[in-house]
């Protein structure tokens, strides 16, 4: 009967069987029950100091609720639906447990405040523990980028040939991105670390209670300025979103050159067997599927972003009950981006790189063509100018199957006076490289800085 729920004594008939299933969110908020009992911990002691309860009754709570956490940990109390959330579910087994004391727990309080309470603690643990995935991964890629200072590789533009450039210097430029991601998880905890207990459903309560003494008991910077905000808010579970989709499309993009690389066409890499997979009908294969999960998974990660932003663009305030979806979206998003970082970190160590196809590859598709035109600029052609020698100059290699540095006197003489054979005989690509000797260059020297950088960093923010 509706009666035997914590809410139904307005009610006189039976929640639809179908209908207690389809309310129930249980199966996804129940992983918060040691933040739920946290928040009952702090509201519990507030009620009271502020004189709401008696000593007696606090602490008959403290003592139901760590006993109650206890037993869930230890596998001993079954959640049930009929009590919809993990909210309800500890409140009843308390009451249970302890009578009336119980009873008067949920006073000065709502679901509505208690919900988005758990959930803020719930996904500040959460993001602190990604913070953890993300440097670690950060550690890996500057380990690989230092050991690959030297390993010239091609860069890309449009996914053509560009200019030569290290191994190590694109590996970190993954550094970077992950960096920002980082930012942004933690510019998501700190804008979500204000305290809405206390706003109660929706407009606050009657009774004398001490909002700042209960965050700063939960670790929160202040209480909620607005009990309507408090309530409604869930910009950060759409921060968060945000950042685990922003972070996944990083290691989508990394998961797609890294499944390029391997390919039986570029021959750079080849990943380590326990991460691949065989094929049930060719035996040859050695197909690189912990990247193409990474690159699936990253749009389920999306999906939950989008589904969010629709579910919350048509809510009026307070609370309603479309947000019980969010919790399933950024708990996911957070389970499946976790694991993603994890497979890179403990992948790419074991990654092997096929140095002289790299470099080989470098050397050719006339990698170094912007290197003969700036060479042409400092003979004091102008730079257009010499732009227009070299696209002839590739054009005359492409006819006669060369590259740019075996064109001979006569064949410069050919296309420019002004072109010597001095200049394209310096081509090569370890000259191109090292002469990007700069910040954010790609010359070993300055990959070697950049990943002695790194390591410091990252060795400050783990201390």
């Amino acid at each position: 009967m509706a009666k035997d729920k914590l809410w139904g004594g307005r009610f006189n008939a039976p929640t639809n069987e179908f209908v207690e299933q389809f309310n129930a969110s249980i199966d996804v908020d129940g992983r918060m029950f040691r933040e739920d009992i946290a928040g009952s911990r702090a509201h519990a002691r507030m009620l009271g100091q502020q004189g709401i309860l008696s000593d007696d009754d606090v602490q008959q709570i403290l003592s139901g609720l760590n006993d109650i956490e206890k037993a869930i940990e230890a596998g001993e109390i079954p959640f049930t639906v009929a009590l919809e959330d993990v909210h309800m579910n500890i409140e009843a087994r308390l009451t249970e447990k302890i009578g009336d004391a119980g009873k008067r727990l949920h006073t000065a309080r709502s679901r509505n405040d208690q919900v988005t309470t758990d959930t803020r603690l719930f996904l500040r643990r959460r993001v602190d523990e990604m913070q953890v995935r993300i440097h670690t991964l950060q550690g890996v890629l500057v380990n690989l980028a230092r050991s690959h200072a030297d390993t010239i590789m091609p860069g890309f533009t449009h996914l053509q040939t560009a200019q030569p450039v290290t191994l190590g210097h694109h590996l970190l430029a993954y550094v970077e991105m992950l960096a920002r991601d980082s930012g942004r998880f933690a510019d998501a905890r700190a804008r979500m670390n204000q305290c809405p207990l206390g706003s109660a459903a929706l407009a606050g309560t009657s009774f004398p209670i001490d909002r700042a003494y209960t965050a700063k008991k939960l670790g929160f910077d202040a209480p909620c300025a607005n009990s309507l905000d408090a309530v409604s808010d869930r910009d950060f579970v759409l921060e968060l979103l945000a950042a685990c989709s922003i972070c996944a499309v990083h290691l989508s993009r990394l998961s797609e050159e890294v499944i390029l690389w391997m390919s039986a066409q570029f021959r750079f890499i080849d990943l380590p067997d326990a991460f691949c997979t065989g094929s049930s009908i060719m035996p040859q294969k050695k197909n690189p599927d912990m990247p193409e999960l990474v690159r699936g998974k990253t749009g389920g990660i999306i999906g939950g972003l989008v589904a969010m932003l629709c579910t919350v663009k048509a809510l009026p305030l307070a609370y309603n009950k479309d947000m019980q979806e969010d919790k399933g979206a950024v708990f996911d998003a957070f389970d499946q981006l976790e694991g993603c970082l994890r497979v890179f970190a403990d992948m790419l160590p074991g990654m092997q790189v096929n140095k002289e196809r790299m470099r080989n590859a470098a050397a050719s598709g006339f990698s170094t063509a912007t290197d003969l035109a700036d060479a042409l600029v400092r003979a004091g052609i102008p730079f257009r100018e010499a732009h227009e020698i070299v696209g002839r100059s590739v054009a005359w290699c492409i006819e006669h199957d060369i590259e740019l540095h075996q064109m001979d006197a006569a064949a410069c003489a050919a296309i420019d006076h002004r072109l010597k054979k001095d200049m394209t005989a310096k081509l090569s690509v370890e000259a191109c490289v090292a002469a990007r000797n700069h910040i954010g260059g790609t010359a070993p020297e300055q990959v070697r800085a950049q990943c002695d950088a790194w390591k410091n960093k990252l060795e400050a923010h783990d201390a």
